[in-house]
C-alpha cells in the first residue's frame, strides 16, 4: 500500500479538482477498486462536493479542553482571572465566567483556584465522516468554526484511511491535503510515499511552492510539481520549471486554464468525467500517467527507510 498526497503552497490552486480527477482516472485502470480516498483538508473539506458520496457514518470529534467553573463552589475571589493570559475569564453580574472561544486550555486557572471549583472539560470540535463515493471509500472530516486541533483530526482521517487500505489490501491511499506549510500539512505528509504539489504561475504561487518544497524535503517525502492554469502567465510557468530543474524536482506537466473545470465543480463531477476531451482533462490524464510512473518507482515502505537513513546521518 502506498500513500499519495496532493498539496499546494496556498489555497485555491485547484488541488481538490486534481484529486477528484485522479480518483476518476484511477477507477478504470490498474487501481480499479484499489484506492481509498482521504480528504485531509479538514479546515475546508470540499472533496465531498465534487464526488457527491453517500454518507455511511458520522462521529463527533473531540479535541482539546476548556476550563469550566462550578458556580456552586466558586468563592468569587477572581484569582483565576489574574492568571489567565488570554482574557478568557470575565466578571459578570452572575459571577465569573469563562469564554470557551477565548480559552486556550492551559489550565492555569485550575491550578490557581483556591476552592478547586474549576475543571478542564473535553469539547467536541468537529465531525468525522465515512462515505461511499463512486470511485471508492472516502474518509473526511471538518472542524467547527473557530476550533483548532486540525492536525490531530488530519492524523485521525489518515490513520482510518490507511487502516482500511491495509485491512482490504488496497494499493493506494489518495489524500487531498491542506494548503500551506502548517501543522495540518505536516500531519498529512508524515509517512506519505509521494507528494504532488499543485501550483499556479503567480508571484505568490511561486513563493509558497518554494516553502512547501522545503517542508517536504525536511520530512523526506519526494515531490512532483504540476502547474495549474499555466497558460495564464507563461513567464511564471517557465520560472517554476526552471526552479524545479535547478533543484532536481520533476515537473509532471502543465494544466491549462479551462472553463470546463468550474463547470465540472458546479455539476459535482471530476472534470475528466464531465468533459473527457477538454484541454484540462487531457492534461490531467497526462499528469496522472507520470504520477503513476513515479509512484511505481517508489518502493512500499520507502518513507520509513528514508527517515531511518536521515536519522543515521
Amino acid at each position: 500500500m502506498k500513500q499519495l498526497v496532493i498539496l499546494s503552497g496556498k489555497g485555491g490552486t485547484g488541488k481538490t479538482s486534481v484529486t477528484a480527477a485522479f480518483a476518476h482516472l484511477a477507477s478504470p485502470g490498474p487501481f480499479a477498486d484499489q484506492i481509498i480516498l482521504a480528504d485531509a483538508d479538514v479546515d475546508a473539506a470540499n472533496l465531498e462536493l465534487v464526488l457527491r458520496p453517500e454518507r455511511v457514518n458520522t462521529e463527533p470529534f473531540r479535541g482539546g479542553e476548556v476550563a469550566v467553573i462550578d458556580e456552586d463552589r466558586c468563592a468569587q475571589c477572581g484569582d483565576c482571572e489574574s492568571v489567565c493570559r488570554f482574557d478568557a475569564i470575565v466578571e459578570t453580574d452572575a459571577g465569573w465566567l469563562i469564554d470557551p472561544v477565548a480559552c486556550e486550555g492551559c489550565a492555569a486557572c485550575v491550578h490557581q483556584c483556591p476552592t478547586e471549583s474549576i475543571a478542564m472539560q473535553e469539547q467536541t470540535v468537529g465531525e468525522y465522516a465515512y462515505s461511499d463515493s463512486r470511485y471508492g471509500p472516502l474518509h473526511h472530516a471538518h472542524l467547527y468554526p473557530g476550533q483548532e486541533s486540525s492536525g490531530k483530526l488530519v492524523t485521525d482521517v489518515r490513520q482510518r484511511a490507511s487502516r482500511q487500505a491495509l485491512d482490504e489490501q488496497r494499493r493506494l491511499v489518495l489524500i487531498d491535503g491542506p494548503p500551506g506549510i502548517g501543522c495540518p500539512v505536516i500531519a498529512s505528509v508524515s509517512g506519505a510515499d509521494l507528494a504532488l504539489l499543485v501550483t499556479e504561475p503567480t508571484v505568490a504561487g511561486i513563493h509558497d511552492l518554494r516553502r512547501a518544497l522545503k517542508t517536504l524535503q525536511h520530512f523526506g517525502v519526494p515531490a512532483l510539481v504540476c502547474i495549474n492554469k499555466a497558460d495564464v502567465y507563461p513567464v511564471g510557468a517557465r520560472e517554476i520549471e526552471a526552479y524545479c530543474r535547478a533543484n532536481g524536482i520533476d515537473g509532471v506537466g502543465r494544466i491549462p486554464f479551462d472553463p470546463a473545470v468550474p463547470g465540472a465543480m458546479v455539476a459535482g463531477e471530476a472534470v475528466t468525467a464531465y468533459r473527457p476531451d477538454a484541454p484540462a482533462s487531457l492534461a490531467l490524464s497526462a499528469v496522472w500517467e507520470r504520477v503513476v510512473a513515479a509512484l511505481s518507482e517508489t518502493p512500499a515502505g520507502s518513507h520509513d527507510a528514508r527517515v531511518d537513513q536521515q536519522r543515521r546521518g
